[in-house]
Protein backbone atom coordinates (compact mmCIF):
# COMPACT_ATOMS: atom_id res chain seq x y z
CA UNK A 1 0.00 0.00 0.00
CA UNK A 2 3.14 2.41 0.97
CA UNK A 3 4.60 1.59 -2.02
CA UNK A 4 1.20 2.20 -4.35
CA UNK A 5 0.78 6.00 -2.73
CA UNK A 6 4.42 6.79 -2.97
CA UNK A 7 4.10 6.21 -6.86
CA UNK A 8 1.07 8.38 -6.82
CA UNK A 9 2.72 11.18 -5.21
CA UNK A 10 5.09 10.90 -7.30
CA UNK A 11 2.84 11.13 -10.35
CA UNK A 12 1.45 14.15 -9.42
CA UNK A 13 4.94 15.62 -8.79
CA UNK A 14 6.41 14.96 -11.88
CA UNK A 15 3.24 15.92 -13.99
CA UNK A 16 2.95 19.26 -12.07
CA UNK A 17 7.25 19.22 -12.77
CA UNK A 18 6.03 19.69 -16.55
CA UNK A 19 3.60 21.96 -16.60
CA UNK A 20 4.81 24.78 -13.87
CA UNK A 21 8.45 26.57 -13.82
CA UNK A 22 10.11 26.20 -10.67
CA UNK A 23 9.67 29.20 -8.33
CA UNK A 24 12.80 30.84 -7.10
CA UNK A 25 11.09 32.14 -3.78
CA UNK A 26 9.77 28.95 -3.10
CA UNK A 27 10.92 26.42 -0.32
CA UNK A 28 9.32 23.12 0.94
CA UNK A 29 9.81 21.48 3.76
CA UNK A 30 9.41 17.39 4.65
CA UNK A 31 8.59 16.35 8.04
CA UNK A 32 7.18 13.14 7.81
CA UNK A 33 8.19 11.76 11.18
CA UNK A 34 8.18 15.16 13.08
CA UNK A 35 5.01 17.62 12.31
CA UNK A 36 5.75 19.50 15.67
CA UNK A 37 9.19 20.64 13.58
CA UNK A 38 11.02 21.74 17.08
CA UNK A 39 14.21 20.74 14.86
CA UNK A 40 16.73 22.05 12.55
CA UNK A 41 14.18 21.34 10.09
CA UNK A 42 11.90 24.25 11.75
CA UNK A 43 14.55 26.84 12.36
CA UNK A 44 15.24 26.54 8.58
CA UNK A 45 11.77 27.04 7.94
CA UNK A 46 11.39 30.21 10.36
CA UNK A 47 14.47 31.88 8.93
CA UNK A 48 13.08 31.56 5.06
CA UNK A 49 10.38 32.98 6.26
CA UNK A 50 11.78 35.89 8.39
CA UNK A 51 13.80 36.55 5.02
CA UNK A 52 11.20 36.73 2.72
CA UNK A 53 10.25 32.96 1.19
CA UNK A 54 6.98 31.54 0.34
CA UNK A 55 7.40 28.47 3.26
CA UNK A 56 5.65 25.35 2.26
CA UNK A 57 5.14 22.80 5.15
CA UNK A 58 4.26 18.80 4.21
CA UNK A 59 3.67 16.41 7.17
CA UNK A 60 2.15 13.33 8.29
CA UNK A 61 -0.80 15.20 9.85
CA UNK A 62 -1.68 15.59 5.85
CA UNK A 63 -2.07 12.37 5.41
CA UNK A 64 -4.70 11.56 8.78
CA UNK A 65 -7.47 9.36 7.66
CA UNK A 66 -10.06 11.47 9.37
CA UNK A 67 -9.11 14.66 7.41
CA UNK A 68 -9.53 13.46 3.53
CA UNK A 69 -9.73 17.12 2.65
CA UNK A 70 -6.23 17.41 3.99
CA UNK A 71 -5.40 14.07 1.92
CA UNK A 72 -6.09 15.09 -1.43
CA UNK A 73 -4.60 18.27 -0.99
CA UNK A 74 -1.29 16.95 0.03
CA UNK A 75 -1.81 14.49 -3.40
CA UNK A 76 -2.25 17.38 -5.59
CA UNK A 77 -2.02 20.95 -4.25
CA UNK A 78 1.39 19.87 -2.02
CA UNK A 79 2.69 17.70 -4.71
CA UNK A 80 2.65 20.79 -7.11
CA UNK A 81 4.04 22.81 -4.58
CA UNK A 82 6.98 20.46 -3.61
CA UNK A 83 7.62 20.16 -7.71
CA UNK A 84 8.10 24.14 -8.22
CA UNK A 85 10.01 24.81 -5.18
CA UNK A 86 13.47 25.98 -5.38
CA UNK A 87 14.61 24.56 -2.35
CA UNK A 88 13.72 21.53 -0.78
CA UNK A 89 14.35 20.52 2.94
CA UNK A 90 13.73 17.45 5.21
CA UNK A 91 15.08 15.63 8.51
CA UNK A 92 14.99 12.40 7.67
CA UNK A 93 13.96 9.66 4.58
CA UNK A 94 11.63 10.82 2.36
CA UNK A 95 10.53 7.68 0.55
CA UNK A 96 8.95 8.83 -2.44
CA UNK A 97 11.97 11.42 -2.59
CA UNK A 98 13.60 8.55 -5.69
CA UNK A 99 10.47 8.78 -7.41
CA UNK A 100 10.94 12.36 -7.90
CA UNK A 101 12.15 14.10 -11.44
CA UNK A 102 13.75 17.33 -9.94
CA UNK A 103 14.82 19.97 -12.77
CA UNK A 104 18.83 21.16 -12.20
CA UNK A 105 17.80 24.07 -10.65
CA UNK A 106 16.38 22.30 -7.77
CA UNK A 107 18.13 22.63 -4.25
CA UNK A 108 17.79 19.17 -1.80
CA UNK A 109 19.53 19.46 1.24
CA UNK A 110 19.09 16.95 4.54
CA UNK A 111 19.25 18.58 7.84
CA UNK A 112 18.56 15.37 9.39
CA UNK A 113 17.04 15.04 12.84
CA UNK A 114 20.29 14.33 15.06
CA UNK A 115 23.22 16.33 15.24
CA UNK A 116 26.81 14.23 15.58
CA UNK A 117 27.62 10.79 15.39
CA UNK A 118 26.39 7.96 17.60
CA UNK A 119 24.60 5.09 16.89
CA UNK A 120 24.73 3.94 13.25
CA UNK A 121 22.10 4.88 10.81
CA UNK A 122 21.13 5.04 7.01
CA UNK A 123 23.30 3.07 4.74
CA UNK A 124 25.52 2.23 7.73
CA UNK A 125 23.17 -0.22 9.17
CA UNK A 126 22.39 -3.40 7.60
CA UNK A 127 18.73 -2.78 5.74
CA UNK A 128 16.22 -5.13 4.05
CA UNK A 129 17.27 -4.67 0.20
CA UNK A 130 13.98 -2.95 -0.83
CA UNK A 131 14.36 -0.07 1.91
CA UNK A 132 18.37 0.05 0.97
CA UNK A 133 17.29 0.41 -2.59
CA UNK A 134 14.60 2.93 -2.00
CA UNK A 135 17.35 5.03 0.20
CA UNK A 136 19.96 5.37 -1.70
CA UNK A 137 17.47 6.37 -4.89
CA UNK A 138 16.30 9.40 -2.40
CA UNK A 139 19.61 10.44 -1.63
CA UNK A 140 20.48 10.49 -5.15
CA UNK A 141 18.82 13.41 -5.36
CA UNK A 142 20.39 15.25 -2.09
CA UNK A 143 22.33 18.30 -3.07
CA UNK A 144 23.41 18.73 0.52
CA UNK A 145 23.66 17.29 3.54
CA UNK A 146 24.14 19.54 6.70
CA UNK A 147 26.48 18.01 9.75
CA UNK A 148 27.54 20.00 13.19
CA UNK A 149 31.00 18.94 12.74
CA UNK A 150 34.00 18.73 10.58
CA UNK A 151 35.23 15.33 12.41
CA UNK A 152 31.49 13.68 10.90
CA UNK A 153 31.81 14.46 7.42
CA UNK A 154 32.78 10.99 6.37
CA UNK A 155 30.30 9.61 8.32
CA UNK A 156 27.53 11.35 7.15
CA UNK A 157 29.06 10.79 3.45
CA UNK A 158 29.06 7.46 4.33
CA UNK A 159 25.23 7.00 5.53
CA UNK A 160 24.17 9.38 3.07
CA UNK A 161 25.79 7.54 0.27
CA UNK A 162 27.12 11.19 -1.06
CA UNK A 163 29.96 12.80 -1.53
CA UNK A 164 31.88 14.24 1.17
CA UNK A 165 32.20 17.39 -0.93
CA UNK A 166 28.47 17.59 -0.24
CA UNK A 167 28.42 17.25 3.32
CA UNK A 168 28.63 20.68 4.82
CA UNK A 169 29.40 21.15 8.58
CA UNK A 170 28.09 24.42 9.49
CA UNK A 171 26.25 23.22 12.08
CA UNK A 172 22.99 22.32 14.06
CA UNK A 173 19.95 25.26 13.08
CA UNK A 174 18.16 24.11 16.10
CA UNK A 175 20.99 24.96 18.56
CA UNK A 176 20.51 28.64 17.64
CA UNK A 177 17.38 28.46 19.59
CA UNK A 178 18.64 25.95 22.83
CA UNK A 179 21.45 27.84 23.69
CA UNK A 180 19.03 30.70 23.78
CA UNK A 181 19.29 33.44 27.04
CA UNK A 182 16.50 32.21 29.27
CA UNK A 183 15.08 29.21 27.82
CA UNK A 184 16.30 26.81 30.18
CA UNK A 185 14.04 28.84 33.21
CA UNK A 186 11.05 29.18 30.30
CA UNK A 187 10.83 25.26 29.87
CA UNK A 188 11.42 24.39 33.53
CA UNK A 189 8.10 27.12 34.59
CA UNK A 190 6.44 25.56 31.90
CA UNK A 191 6.66 22.10 33.15
CA UNK A 192 5.91 23.27 36.38
CA UNK A 193 2.47 24.87 35.29
CA UNK A 194 1.71 21.29 34.00
CA UNK A 195 3.58 19.69 36.95
CA UNK A 196 3.43 21.61 40.24
CA UNK A 197 4.67 18.69 42.10
CA UNK A 198 7.71 18.77 40.32
CA UNK A 199 8.74 22.42 42.32
CA UNK A 200 11.60 22.49 44.08
CA UNK A 201 12.78 18.70 42.78
CA UNK A 202 16.13 17.81 41.32
CA UNK A 203 14.67 16.64 37.76
CA UNK A 204 15.32 13.12 36.54
CA UNK A 205 14.68 12.62 32.76
CA UNK A 206 14.77 8.88 31.76
CA UNK A 207 14.54 8.68 27.67
CA UNK A 208 15.31 5.25 26.32
CA UNK A 209 15.61 4.60 22.46
CA UNK A 210 12.84 2.70 21.19
CA UNK A 211 13.75 -0.78 20.40
CA UNK A 212 12.25 -2.98 17.66
CA UNK A 213 11.00 -5.68 19.78
CA UNK A 214 8.20 -5.06 21.64
CA UNK A 215 9.61 -7.22 24.85
CA UNK A 216 12.09 -5.27 24.63
CA UNK A 217 10.23 -2.43 25.07
CA UNK A 218 8.82 -3.40 28.43
CA UNK A 219 11.99 -4.15 29.50
CA UNK A 220 12.84 -0.64 29.77
CA UNK A 221 10.28 0.23 32.77
CA UNK A 222 10.74 -3.65 34.38
CA UNK A 223 14.61 -2.09 34.73
CA UNK A 224 13.29 0.79 36.64
CA UNK A 225 12.66 0.13 40.70
CA UNK A 226 11.14 3.18 42.09
CA UNK A 227 11.20 2.12 45.24
CA UNK A 228 14.95 1.90 45.36
CA UNK A 229 15.01 5.32 43.48
CA UNK A 230 12.77 7.13 46.53
CA UNK A 231 15.04 5.39 49.27
CA UNK A 232 18.27 6.10 47.71
CA UNK A 233 17.95 10.20 46.50
CA UNK A 234 14.92 10.97 48.51
CA UNK A 235 11.75 13.10 48.22
CA UNK A 236 14.03 15.99 46.91
CA UNK A 237 14.16 14.13 43.48
CA UNK A 238 11.58 13.44 40.90
CA UNK A 239 12.01 11.18 37.95
CA UNK A 240 10.24 11.77 34.38
CA UNK A 241 9.56 9.17 31.85
CA UNK A 242 10.02 10.36 28.31
CA UNK A 243 9.45 7.14 26.27
CA UNK A 244 9.00 6.45 22.38
CA UNK A 245 5.34 7.13 21.40
CA UNK A 246 5.18 3.84 19.69
CA UNK A 247 4.99 2.09 23.22
CA UNK A 248 1.27 1.92 24.08
CA UNK A 249 0.04 3.93 27.19
CA UNK A 250 -0.93 0.50 28.84
CA UNK A 251 3.31 0.02 28.88
CA UNK A 252 4.04 3.57 30.22
CA UNK A 253 2.89 3.39 33.91
CA UNK A 254 5.69 3.52 36.49
CA UNK A 255 3.94 4.28 39.93
CA UNK A 256 6.02 7.46 41.45
CA UNK A 257 7.03 8.55 38.01
CA UNK A 258 5.86 10.88 35.76
CA UNK A 259 5.03 10.55 32.17
CA UNK A 260 5.78 13.06 30.13
CA UNK A 261 6.23 10.85 26.78
CA UNK A 262 3.74 13.06 25.32
CA UNK A 263 4.90 16.60 26.08
CA UNK A 264 5.55 18.44 23.04
CA UNK A 265 8.89 19.15 22.25
CA UNK A 266 11.94 16.21 24.24
CA UNK A 267 14.13 19.45 24.16
CA UNK A 268 12.29 21.59 26.37
CA UNK A 269 12.43 18.17 28.67
CA UNK A 270 16.05 18.10 28.64
CA UNK A 271 16.57 22.06 28.64
CA UNK A 272 13.91 21.71 32.51
CA UNK A 273 15.58 18.27 33.51
CA UNK A 274 18.85 18.46 36.10
CA UNK A 275 20.34 14.44 35.09
CA UNK A 276 19.62 12.98 31.90
CA UNK A 277 19.14 9.27 32.03
CA UNK A 278 19.25 7.56 28.77
CA UNK A 279 21.00 4.86 26.61
CA UNK A 280 21.60 5.05 23.13
CA UNK A 281 19.39 7.90 21.80
CA UNK A 282 20.92 10.94 20.40
CA UNK A 283 19.41 13.54 22.70
CA UNK A 284 22.46 12.85 24.71
CA UNK A 285 23.74 15.44 22.30
CA UNK A 286 21.26 17.89 23.16
CA UNK A 287 22.27 17.40 27.09
CA UNK A 288 26.20 17.04 25.94
CA UNK A 289 25.61 21.04 24.26
CA UNK A 290 23.68 22.24 27.51
CA UNK A 291 26.41 20.89 29.83
CA UNK A 292 23.84 18.48 31.40
CA UNK A 293 24.83 15.59 33.59
CA UNK A 294 23.92 12.66 31.97
CA UNK A 295 24.13 9.23 32.30
CA UNK A 296 23.85 5.76 30.06
CA UNK A 297 21.64 3.45 31.44
CA UNK A 298 22.96 0.15 29.26
CA UNK A 299 21.40 -3.02 30.57
CA UNK A 300 21.73 -4.48 27.42
CA UNK A 301 24.24 -3.00 25.48
CA UNK A 302 25.93 -6.62 23.82
CA UNK A 303 22.43 -7.03 22.50
CA UNK A 304 21.88 -3.69 20.85
CA UNK A 305 25.46 -3.96 19.44
CA UNK A 306 24.51 -6.67 17.23
CA UNK A 307 21.24 -5.45 16.26
CA UNK A 308 22.51 -1.54 15.54
CA UNK A 309 26.22 -0.73 16.68
CA UNK A 310 28.11 2.61 17.09
CA UNK A 311 30.49 4.04 15.42
CA UNK A 312 32.45 4.46 18.11
CA UNK A 313 33.23 2.53 21.45
CA UNK A 314 30.32 2.99 23.17
CA UNK A 315 31.70 3.18 26.99
CA UNK A 316 35.11 5.10 25.81
CA UNK A 317 32.97 7.90 23.60
CA UNK A 318 29.89 8.76 25.89
CA UNK A 319 29.79 11.85 27.89
CA UNK A 320 28.28 10.66 30.93
CA UNK A 321 29.20 7.21 33.35
CA UNK A 322 27.75 4.02 32.09
CA UNK A 323 25.70 1.61 34.07
CA UNK A 324 24.86 -2.05 34.00
CA UNK A 325 22.46 -2.24 36.62
CA UNK A 326 19.87 0.19 38.30
CA UNK A 327 21.92 0.33 41.38
CA UNK A 328 24.46 1.37 39.36
CA UNK A 329 22.77 3.83 37.93
CA UNK A 330 21.53 5.58 41.34
CA UNK A 331 25.11 5.50 42.36
CA UNK A 332 26.06 7.39 39.15
CA UNK A 333 23.03 10.31 39.37
CA UNK A 334 24.54 11.49 42.54
CA UNK A 335 28.23 11.20 41.43
CA UNK A 336 30.35 13.94 40.26
CA UNK A 337 30.47 13.93 36.42
CA UNK A 338 33.44 13.58 34.29
CA UNK A 339 33.75 17.01 32.91
CA UNK A 340 36.76 16.14 30.67
CA UNK A 341 34.61 13.55 28.93
CA UNK A 342 32.13 15.01 28.30
CA UNK A 343 33.79 18.12 26.70
CA UNK A 344 35.96 15.86 24.68
CA UNK A 345 32.16 14.60 23.24
CA UNK A 346 30.91 18.24 22.54
CA UNK A 347 33.88 19.02 21.43
CA UNK A 348 34.02 16.41 18.60
CA UNK A 349 30.27 16.61 17.64
CA UNK A 350 29.93 20.56 17.54
CA UNK A 351 32.18 23.33 16.19
CA UNK A 352 29.87 25.99 16.35
CA UNK A 353 28.40 26.86 19.61
CA UNK A 354 26.66 29.61 19.18
CA UNK A 355 23.87 31.34 17.96
CA UNK A 356 24.11 31.61 14.43
CA UNK A 357 23.78 28.61 12.78
CA UNK A 358 20.77 29.07 10.69
CA UNK A 359 22.10 31.56 9.34
CA UNK A 360 25.39 30.40 8.16
CA UNK A 361 23.41 27.13 6.53
CA UNK A 362 21.22 29.12 4.76
CA UNK A 363 23.69 31.76 3.44
CA UNK A 364 25.93 29.09 2.47
CA UNK A 365 22.82 26.74 0.33
CA UNK A 366 21.05 30.16 -0.59
CA UNK A 367 24.34 31.75 -2.18
CA UNK A 368 25.75 28.25 -3.81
Amino acid sequence: MKELLYHIFAFFCNLSGRLFPVKDRRAAFLSMHNEQMHDSLGAVRDEMKARGFETVTLTRRDLSPRRPLAVLRFFLVRARQLSTAKYIFLNDNFMPLGLLHLRDEQIVTQLWHAEGAFKKFGLSIDQPPAVRAREQAGNEKLTWVVCSSKQVVPIYAEAFGVNQSQVLPLGAPRVDALLRPGGEAEARAALEAQYPMLREKTLVLYAPTFRDDAAQNEELLRRIDMDAFRRSLGDSFALLLRLHPQIRPADRVLDGAVDVTDWPDATALVLSCDVLVTDYSSICMTAALLGKKTVFFAFDLPQYRKTRDFYFDYESYVPGAVADTFDELLTAIVSPADPEKAARFCNFNFDFCDSANTARVLDAIVKK
